[in-house]
Order: structure tokens, then C-alpha cells, then sequence
């Protein structure tokens, strides 16, 4: 039987873009869920609840374009990572460590899953929003009267462009295809990047293991200990690779998430005040989308540190007193090299782990607080 862990990856490294007419398709797909909000901003045919709803599709819309585009750039780091993957499931055959990689692979899976599953489902929920807008669930495309709503707010371009409103559940239809391609590229590629991140994670537990049980009486010990070496430099390597791959898009996106929360935030609020169901139902699908992507982001970053650290623990725990000399000068070098660990960060000055997570939420409500109390809600 095939190996599960195997073709996990497989899959993922033949659907990996690597044709870059593929790529500007797709950005020119994404672009239409920021150009048409954009504009209905623009021509003032909004009102508040819409403002925010165009706001809050533009930054979607964006960051997916910004992950298409950057991990096109910087497709080598991936393309490393993942042929490192492809060799990790080839050559390494103990039961163990072939069963923490599967456990890697398979968290990995379902956060992708977990991500995308509930992303299109809050696309299916601003796909019917616009109809319960309306009596009876049935749109009188006849009344002129009638003020539709779409899943994106583009009620007045479309009338710009002369759209017939006999088209109006078609043109509901396409905006939601667009929001789930949108979708798509946002949590699709943060799910790629995580799943690969997990399998580091997963090669640096079993480098811990081999340190531990380094055997100091058997032959060779030089070559043994100097392959872990090479291994551990190996990882470091890769581990930045991914680190450098997402550090101005982490910087952008917890400045766009930081904004949000507060906005939507403030939404939900005033939704709950005035019992506006629709409302409610689009900002808490908003807000928990976001809350999942730096919760993701966050906790495996803080997990990647970690692991990267307890490998000068996990040599402490070894029979390094039995080293012979070179040896142990070598032990030192990785000591020190644990204490500057490889992290995911924003913008190379931002560490993303619990305690920045901590620290954005703590900095989102208290904004949240003041506008609220501001504004009297």
C-alpha cells in the first residue's frame, strides 16, 4: 500500500503552480474581488454595514493576491522544503520516526481541511446573505424600487456596466465562485505553508531523538555524530528558507488582521445591539476567520521556535560527557547555535509566537473598547 505520508506530499508538490502564466490567471481572478468593491466604495453607494463589508473583501482579496504572488517569488524556498519532504518519506524507515512524520503530515492535513472547509463556508454564507434581504426569499427584479444586494457590494458598477438585473442571481452566483477562489488562495496557501512548517517541525523531533540515544560505545562515532550535524545544519537552512519566505507576508497580514478585528469587532457589537441576524451571522464568520489564521500562524511559529531550542536540551541529555574532545567541541557550537533559534517572524523584527498572539489580541480590544465607548454602542 502506498504511504500515506508519501503521497500527501506528492499531492501537494504536482499542484504547486510552477508555470507563471497559471499564476497571473489566477492573481487576474483575484483582483476583480478588490477591483469591485473598490469601486462601489468610490462611486458612495454604500452604506456603513457595506463599507465594512467592502473593507473587509479587499484585505481578503489582497493578502490572496500577496501569498499568489510572493510564493511565486520565492517558489525556490518551497520547492526546496518540499523536495526535502519527498526524500525524508523515501529513505527514512524507522516505524518510529516514520510515525511522527505521519503524525506531522496528518495535523498538517487537517488544519488545511479545518481552514478551507470553514472559509468556503463563510462564502456560502455572503453567497445567500443578499437573499434574505428580501420578502419571501424572492427578488422583484421588476420593482425599480428594489435595491439588490450581492455577496460583494457592486450594485451600482454593475449598473454602471449596464448589467441586466434579470442577471442578478447569475451575477450572485459568480461572486461567490470569485469569493471562494479568493478563498482559496488566502487559507489554501496558509495551509501550504503551514503543512510544510509541520514537517520541519517533525524532522527537527526526530533529530532531537537522535541526539538522546547518540550511542558513544558504538564504532564510527565521528561520522554518526558529524551526519547529525549536517542534519541539523540541513533543517536550520530549510527552517529559514520558510522564515524569510514569510516575513513580509506575516507583516502585512497581522497589520491587516489587527485592523479588522477591531472593525468587525465593533460590527458584531453594534449588530447584537440593534438584532440584526445578518449582520451577526457575516461578522462572527469574519472574525473567527481571522482569529483562526493567527492562531495557526501563531501557535506553530511558537511550536517551530520551541523545537528548534530544546535540540541544545535534548544534547544536554546525551552521554556528552563521554565525548571524546572534538567532539565535544563540536557540542558547544550547537549549543550556542540554539540559543538564536530560527522563528517565524513579521517584517524579520516581529516574532510570532503566543506571546505576540497575546499581545494582539490584548491591543485589538482595547481599541475595540475606546471605539466603542466613543461612539456610544
Amino acid at each position: 500500500m502506498e504511504d500515506i505520508g508519501l503521497s500527501i506530499y506528492q499531492s501537494a508538490w504536482y499542484s504547486f503552480p510552477r508555470k507563471l502564466t497559471r499564476n497571473v490567471i489566477f492573481i487576474l481572478m483575484q483582483s476583480l474581488i478588490v477591483i469591485l468593491p473598490s469601486m462601489e466604495l468610490h462611486m458612495g453607494c454604500t452604506d456603513v454595514e457595506q463599507n465594512i463589508t467592502c473593507l473587509t473583501i479587499i484585505c481578503c482579496g489582497l493578502l490572496g493576491m500577496l501569498k499568489m504572488g510572493w510564493f511565486r517569488i520565492y517558489a525556490k524556498n518551497l520547492i526546496d522544503n518540499y523536495n526535502s519532504a519527498l526524500n525524508d518519506y523515501l529513505t527514512i524507515k524507522n516505524t518510529k520516526e516514520r510515525d511522527i512524520m505521519r503524525t506531522h503530515a496528518f495535523i498538517g492535513r487537517f488544519l488545511c481541511c479545518s481552514m478551507l472547509g470553514f472559509s468556503y463556508f463563510g462564502c456560502v454564507i455572503y453567497g445567500v446573505t443578499p437573499f434574505f434581504y428580501n420578502p419571501d426569499n424572492r427578488i422583484n427584479i421588476t420593482n425599480r424600487d428594489t435595491i439588490l444586494k450581492y455577496p460583494i457590494p457592486s450594485r451600482c458598477v454593475l449598473e454602471y456596466f449596464n448589467v441586466p438585473t434579470g442577471m442578478y442571481k447569475i451575477s450572485c452566483l459568480v461572486q461567490a465562485v470569485i469569493l471562494t477562489i479568493a478563498a482559496t488562495a488566502n487559507f489554501g496557501n496558509d495551509g501550504l505553508f503551514l503543512n510544510i512548517t509541520l514537517h520541519v517541525c517533525g524532522q527537527i523531533n526526530i533529530l532531537r531523538i537522535h541526539f538522546i540515544n547518540f550511542d558513544v560505545s558504538s564504532p564510527q562515532i565521528y561520522d554518526r555524530f558529524n551526519a547529525l550535524i549536517l542534519r541539523h545544519q540541513n533543517l536550520i537552512t530549510l527552517a529559514r528558507e520558510l522564515a524569510d519566505l514569510i516575513s513580509f507576508v506575516l507583516l502585512i497580514e497581522l497589520f491587516i488582521i489587527s485592523i479588522l478585528l477591531c472593525i468587525t469587532g465593533f460590527q458584531f457589537i453594534f449588530a447584537l445591539k440593534v438584532n440584526n441576524t445578518v449582520m451577526i451571522g457575516k461578522s462572527l464568520m469574519a472574525l473567527s476567520l481571522f482569529l483562526i489564521q493567527l492562531t495557526l500562524y501563531s501557535f506553530i511559529g511558537n511550536y517551530l521556535k520551541s523545537e528548534m531550542e530544546e535540540i541544545g536540551l535534548s544534547i544536554y541529555q546525551s552521554a556528552w560527557y563521554s565525548f571524546p574532545k572534538k567532539l565535544t567541541r563540536n557540542v558547544i557550537f550547537i549549543l550556542m547555535q540554539t540559543k538564536s533559534p530560527v522563528m517565524l517572524q513579521a517584517g524579520n523584527y516581529i516574532v510570532i509566537n503566543l506571546s505576540t498572539y497575546v499581545n494582539i489580541l490584548k491591543t485589538s480590544f482595547s481599541y475595540l473598547s475606546v471605539l466603542r465607548i466613543i461612539v456610544g454602542v
